[in-house]
């Protein structure tokens, strides 16, 4: 067994029968985890198949933090019977075919045989298979989205995603990670100056190995003319990319492609989050007609601000977010995406109550409707309102074809 004392662990990684040889088995751990580095102890444990009674008595004596005699343990142990040293408890794995649970662990000294907590690793039904029925891993592992803009909330948005069972996502930002970004940033320093679509890639795979991740290092404005095409084999895009513009071209190019975009971004400071689905419908309009219907009415305009330098921060617009309050929208973001993504699938208890959310974080009375939420925590859902005539994204005349 490789056994690493300070964690009180180990792991199995080599079986032989009585004094053979043994044969090398194979942990499949990621990179980092201390089994891989630990010391190996030849002969350290014994493999018995046992009665199937031994199996419920591990189950019982765990959730009762009991033990067994060691004599009452070997009246179970079916054959091959080997006595423990006398200076230290055996770990010892009992083995029973078909019967649930299949495998048992002790430790076993000459008095007692105390439960261990045991781990199969590699079971085929781990994984997205553990939410069947229950959720409908097959209508997401089918689809492709795209997440423009990988940082604080996009990132978040993305680890969500995947935590849904999106198939494939692919990841869209040019940026690297840079020290001021890990205040709020899922990564951390292990990939400081690496582009944030890599880091962010090689992170998804470790920690959600059945979601395909495509990492391209494109500027959304720059780049619109690859992202174009990459858009049309999506299900549907979520944005979260700094800025007016960029926001502008995703949506764009996202009615463009006739799927639905998901944009997700703090507003204010951070003092409120915005998510707004567009669908591409005749009678929904792109970014730039709800904000005209925003203005038109009188109320909250968040374009001045969202050019501001955020993530830098400056001395007379210091960085105010928090990476809680930005994950939270990016979970909101991702939330919107997979409920759009199953309601287009005939999955109707996903239909969320609008197309437009406000999010209080930290909430001022002096900003104009709606988003004159009193209370942390308060949510507005609104309505997109139709394209604006003329609009160049939804106009038939000059928009997209």
């Amino acid at each position: 067994m490789a056994v690493s004392s300070a964690d009180r662990l180990a792991g199995i990684v080599g079986v032989g029968e009585r004094d053979t040889l043994m044969f090398p088995t194979a942990l499949n751990l990621p990179a980092g985890h201390p089994l891989n580095v630990a010391d190996i102890e030849p002969r350290s444990g014994i493999w018995h198949r046992g009665d199937p009674a031994l199996q419920t008595a591990w189950l019982d004596c765990r959730m009762r933090s009991a033990v067994l005699s060691t004599d009452g343990f070997r009246r179970l142990v079916t054959d091959g019977w080997i006595n423990p040293p006398a200076n230290r408890a055996r770990f010892t794995l009992i083995y029973t075919p078909g019967e649930t649970p299949g495998y048992s662990a002790w430790w076993v000294g000459q008095q007692e045989a105390q439960p261990a907590d045991l781990e199969v690793s590699g079971r085929p039904d781990l994984g997205w298979a553990q939410l069947e029925p229950g959720w409908p891993v097959n209508v997401l592992r089918a689809m492709r989205v795209a997440v423009i803009g990988v940082g604080s909330i996009g990132a978040a948005a993305a680890e969500v995603l995947a935590g849904y069972g999106i198939g494939t996502l692919a990841l869209v930002d040019p940026d690297r990670l840079l020290s001021h970004n890990l205040i709020r940033h899922p990564l951390t320093a292990r990939d400081l100056g690496r582009t944030k679509v890599a880091g962010l890639a090689d992170h998804l795979r470790r920690t959600w190995p059945e979601t395909a991740v495509e990492p391209l290092a494109l500027d959304a404005v720059v780049d619109a003319d690859r992202i174009r095409p990459m858009l049309k084999e999506c299900a549907l895009v979520v944005c979260a990319a700094d800025g007016v513009t960029p926001r502008r071209v995703v949506s764009h190019l996202a009615r463009h492609a006739r799927i639905p975009a998901v944009l997700a971004c703090v507003l204010e400071d951070g003092e409120i989050g915005e998510v707004l689905r567009l669908q591409p419908w005749p009678s929904r309009g792109c970014l730039t007609c709800q904000r005209e219907h925003l203005a038109g009415s009188g109320g909250f305009d968040p374009e001045p601000a969202l050019d501001a330098p955020y993530g830098l921060g400056s001395d007379d617009r210091p960085m105010t977010a928090v990476a809680g309050d930005l994950h939270l929208v990016g979970t909101l973001a991702a939330k919107s995406a997979v409920a759009t993504l199953l309601e287009r699938a005939g999955h109707h208890d996903q239909i969320l109550p609008g197309d437009h959310l406000l999010l209080a974080l930290r909430p001022r009375t002096d900003l104009p409707p709606p988003a004159d939420l009193r209370r942390t925590g308060d949510q507005r859902w609104l309505q997109v309102g139709p394209p604006v005539p003329g609009c160049p994204t939804c106009d038939p005349d000059t928009g997209p074809r």
